[in-house]
């Protein structure tokens, strides 16, 4: 069986999208599935027109979006389809496997119709939401309105559809696309890659100033975006420190609030206890989560993170670290409170820092804890488990009559 994935962008580049793309690439190679990736227009890392990265083939569609509104986007799926069709020739894949945003769906569902192949397609958030989220959009709005009735087109168009979560998988019903219709293949962690921490590194500890600390370390290994809600956490520090003096807070990535998110922590009278890193290359990730007691993930309560559950805790999770999080849907999705992590009002400094200061104070618990956490990782959300979804949505796909375009959108 031979699978070409559609993707708005992969490895070189680093993000949580293209991570979950080379777990899932890489555990179907092991489960005998051969594959091979496309990414659009939006794949800005310099390279060749094909190649191979971590064993995995990667083509790529040359140039760069357009910038005019609307005309932009339609130029940008006709380049990308055209790139598509040209891989279809040169790998001959059974499937076509579109992941979101919505212009991978819409580019993809050309050639599945001019092909005549069965088109999944996989729906990590809802584009528009995302916008919302990023800020570069607004709710309601035209153009959020017109991405929205894109994606139902692809979804009406696709011959079987994913989504990462159930609060997706939810949404999706309310629309009404039919249930059986809609598959889940949740986030997960490649356990060859994490799953085996690393001793804390002394060394770095020292170059982080955290090798006095009396703990305990608070970390944050992201992205830092507004919804995030890491002007929270920064807010929450004062609060926690005057329960547990020796806490510190280690923030590694960057985005677009980092510094806004500087500049708070400069201003706060918790200075003393902050450690900014920036992005470190994903094979020191590891490391990072070695210096950290509880990993904390505050996320703002909105449309996207009440229907998207993250990937970051998952990993930690995995790494044996003890994680606490806002109470909102996709963090609810991922964990049990005082079971495998600890949950707390979203949007709220001071529930956030009773948080942490709470579980700081249980270091008896703190073993169990991160017992349950990895196991529940390693029971759910192992990429070599899940993988098989995939499979079985491609064999009934390869082995069932195909219907036609508006017989599937009827």
């Amino acid at each position: 069986m031979r699978v070409l994935h559609v993707l708005d962008h992969s490895l070189p580049l680093h993000s949580g999208y293209t991570f979950r793309t080379r777990a899932i690439l890489k555990a179907q190679q092991r489960a005998g599935i051969e594959v091979a990736a496309i990414t659009g227009l939006r794949h800005t890392a310099d390279g060749p027109d094909r190649e191979e990265i971590d064993g995995l083939c990667f083509h790529r569609t040359r140039g760069a979006p357009d910038r005019m509104p609307l005309v932009a986007e339609w130029r940008e799926v006709a380049r990308f389809a055209a790139a598509i069709d040209r891989a279809v020739g040169d790998f001959q894949p059974d499937i076509l496997h579109a992941h979101s945003p919505v212009l991978c769906g819409m580019a993809a569902a050309r050639i599945a119709r001019r092909r005549s192949l069965p088109l999944v397609y996989e729906i990590r958030a809802f584009w528009e939401d995302a916008a919302v989220g990023n800020g570069t959009g607004r709710e309601g709005s035209v153009k959020y309105r017109a991405t929205r009735a894109f994606e139902n087109r692809v979804i009406a168009e696709a011959d079987a559809v994913f989504t990462i979560c159930h609060g997706l998988r939810d949404d999706l019903i309310a629309r009404g696309v039919p249930p059986g219709k809609i598959g889940i293949a949740p986030n997960g962690v490649d356990l060859t890659l994490f799953g085996d921490p690393p001793p804390r590194d002394p060394a770095l500890a020292a170059r982080l100033g955290l090798a006095d600390a009396a703990g305990p370390v608070i970390g944050f290994i992201g992205s830092f975006y507004d919804y995030e809600g890491l002007d929270d956490l920064i807010a929450a520090m004062p609060a926690l420190l005057a329960r547990e003096a020796g806490a510190r807070l280690l923030l590694v990535g960057g985005g677009p609030k980092e510094a806004e998110l500087r500049a708070q922590a400069a201003a706060s009278p918790a200075s003393h206890a902050f450690r900014f890193v920036g992005r470190v290359p994903h094979g020191e990730v590891e490391a990072y989560y070695a210096q950290c007691d509880i990993l904390a993930y505050p996320r703002k309560a909105s449309r996207l993170t009440e229907l998207v559950t993250p990937l970051k805790p998952l990993e930690a999770m995995a790494e044996g670290r003890l994680v606490a999080a806002s109470d909102v849907g996709g963090h609810r999705e991922l964990m049990r409170d005082g079971d495998t992590a600890t949950l707390f009002a979203p949007d709220d400094p001071d529930a956030l820092a009773a948080a942490l200061a709470g579980l700081a104070g249980r270091r008896s618990e703190w073993a169990a804890i991160r017992a349950r956490a990895r196991a529940h990782v390693a029971t759910c959300h192992d990429w070599s488990h899940n993988v098989e979804r995939y499979r079985f949505v491609y064999q009934r796909l390869l082995g069932q009559d195909r219907m036609e375009p508006a017989e599937r959108a009827a």
